[in-house]
């Protein structure tokens, strides 16, 4: 992918996604101010476990699927036969995923110690298999370096969103329990809102025809995902787990636990992923660009399109993280002006001490999928498994001190992400001598381009194998934030 395309497909993704989230903030001002604190906090509790479950049913698809078709395109081959067996195979997936949401939505509001959570999963349940199509028909276009449906849709599914859930929120304001539960409603509404569309635009779509002699199946599709989904499993786990651990730790010095959860994820962390939605088209449109490289085998301009991504994601992220902090307050007072003077200075220290985390999380989105194009999913993985054992470490350490309380889970934040911001950093620069020594030996060999050979690679792709095993180049997507419930 040239330069100025690369530009141009992540522009037209960040413009979708800055226009989704800016729909979203303008939407959670007057929802937070009907909900107030305590419904907030159910909102946000309610996400953890559903996030974890969209882990396992559609986490990496459009990465893997982009890849898929990227390097199919790359060989001159078309890939259409992978979104119609990734459409089977996940549809299951997802239904499963929808399956437990509703079999465990008893026992994970009682580890919550919130049995109006109970509702809230069941109105979020049909949510994960809607998620696990639209990801596949996302993955399919952004494969093609056509990143508008995309954006169209997911700027489709904030307006849906935000409209029918102020009306429900609106509407059922005396009760904040049936208020929530009917606002995750809208979430649900919103999801298949934008998969309509997507698929009426995948139908207009000229027939794919396969130029290849092997085809795609749901398995090959699946090991591509696989990667992706432990790697991604880890973050949403750890925010189930936070949803338990940080109330549970506030209950131990003040009766408003739930309501300074949602100050903190709901306020604070939710503006703190502004820029890292904003940079969401980066993180899309560099898969297929590492991808491509890492397919030849030529590593080292794998390695220059991540840290080139990497510098347009600091642009983009560093002076919001600085606005943030500079403008705590106002922003504080503008979103959320039904607060009470006490919260509204609780928010603005939370805003503040998260704004590092609005830099950091955007470089790990970035870095981690740069790593899985370049068939490193696994340090990505492990990268957030350290990060997040810092993290509750932190947690343990600082929320059940009265003296930090719910600042505590922020710094507990920041520690996180600068941790696997590192340590991805160090993953993507280091070399890996013997990825690149075969590349070398391809080219003295005679392969212009080095890396593959077509003879072998066409008889590997025609016997299902995808990529012969010494490019160690897995497919798939790096780290997944959990998803955000703006």
């Amino acid at each position: 992918m040239r330069h100025k395309t690369f530009l141009k497909s992540a522009a037209v993704l960040s413009l979708g996604g800055l226009i989704a989230k800016g729909v979203g903030a303008l939407y959670r001002i007057p929802l937070a101010n009907v909900l107030g604190g305590y419904g907030m906090g159910l909102y946000q509790m309610a996400y953890p476990f559903f996030c974890l479950l969209l882990t396992f049913s559609s986490a990496g698809i459009p990465s893997a699927l982009s890849r898929i078709i990227a390097r199919e395109t790359a060989h001159g081959r078309t890939g259409g036969d992978a979104v119609r067996a990734a459409l089977g195979l996940f549809a299951a997936l997802g239904a499963g995923g929808s399956a437990l949401m509703c079999l465990f939505a008893s026992r994970m509001s009682e580890l919550q110690g919130e049995r109006a959570l109970v509702e809230c999963y069941l109105a979020l349940a049909p949510s994960v298999l809607l998620v696990a199509l639209l990801a596949v028909l996302r993955g399919y276009f952004q494969g093609k370096n056509d990143m508008r449906p995309t954006a169209v849709s997911e700027i489709l599914e904030q307006l849906f969103k935000a409209a029918a859930g102020l009306y429900f929120a609106s509407r059922y304001a005396a009760d904040p329990v049936r208020a929530v539960v009917f606002s995750l409603l809208a979430v649900t509404g919103s999801e298949a809102v934008a998969l309509l569309y997507l698929a009426v635009r995948y139908r207009r779509e000229p027939p794919c025809r396969m130029l290849s002699v092997g085809k795609t199946t749901g398995g090959d599709v699946l090991l591509s995902a696989l990667p992706v989904m432990v790697a991604a499993s880890v973050l949403p786990l750890s925010r189930m787990a936070d949803s338990v651990l940080v109330v549970r730790l506030l209950s131990r010095h003040t009766a408003r636990a739930v309501a300074l959860y949602g100050l903190f994820t709901g306020g604070a962390a939710s503006l703190a992923s502004v820029p890292a939605t904003v940079c969401c088209g980066l993180v899309a449109a560099a898969v297929p660009a590492v991808s491509r490289a890492a397919a030849k085998g030529d590593f080292a301009e794998g390695r220059r399109r991540a840290l080139s991504a990497l510098g347009f994601t600091l642009a983009l992220s560093l002076p919001a993280a600085a606005a943030l902090f500079v403008f705590a307050r106002p922003l504080s007072a503008l979103l959320y002006p039904a607060l009470s003077p006490a919260d509204e200075e609780i928010l603005v220290r939370l805003v503040r001490l998260s704004a590092l985390s609005a830099a950091t999380v955007a470089c790990v989105d970035t870095l981690a999928a740069c790593l899985t194009g370049m068939g490193r999913a696994k340090f990505a993985a492990l990268s957030m498994l350290a990060a997040v054992g810092v993290k509750v470490a932190l947690q343990f350490l600082l929320v059940s001190d009265p003296a930090f309380s719910v600042e505590g889970a922020a710094i507990a934040a920041n520690a996180c992400y600068l941790v696997a911001f590192s340590l991805d950093l160090f993953y993507t620069v280091k070399r890996n001598k013997k990825e690149e020594r075969a590349y070398d030996n391809d080219r003295r060999a005679g392969n212009g381009e080095g890396g593959f050979d077509g003879a072998r690679e066409g008889d590997a792709l025609a016997r299902g194998q995808g990529a012969p095993a010494h490019r160690d180049a897995p497919l798939g997507r790096g780290v997944a934030r959990g998803g955000d419930p703006v």
